[in-house]
């Protein structure tokens, strides 16, 4: 996610207290100016890797759930062979079903 470049261009009236306009006071201006300049700067860039990174996170999410899913697909299916191979094989020998049944019911 790009988002558009801001430029902010910050000014401060340029006379001191006592009404002169001095040097010093213009490099210190200028000097806050810039810092602030800065702040906004790596505010900005802050704001974006957070936008970039819950976007990340977003797309793990969803491949970790697709993952959880399959893997409950394939339980289910196993579960419905086992189920299928003990009434096939309790057609076949009736006692393989009761033995089952009564080690549950020991257990």
């Amino acid at each position: 996610m790009k988002l558009p470049q801001v430029k902010l261009k910050l000014s401060i009236p340029m006379t001191s207290s006592n009404g002169n306009n001095s040097d010093r006071d213009d490099q210190e201006r200028t000097s806050r100016l810039d810092r602030i300049e800065a702040i906004i700067e790596s505010n900005s860039r802050a704001r974006i890797a957070m936008m970039e990174q819950r976007a990340t996170d977003r797309l793990e999410h969803e491949e970790r759930m697709r993952f959880l899913e399959e893997n409950q697909r394939q339980i289910i299916q196993t579960q419905r062979g086992i189920a299928n191979l003990l009434s096939s094989l309790d057609e076949d020998r009736p006692t393989i079903r009761a033995k089952i049944n009564g080690d549950r019911e020991q257990s």
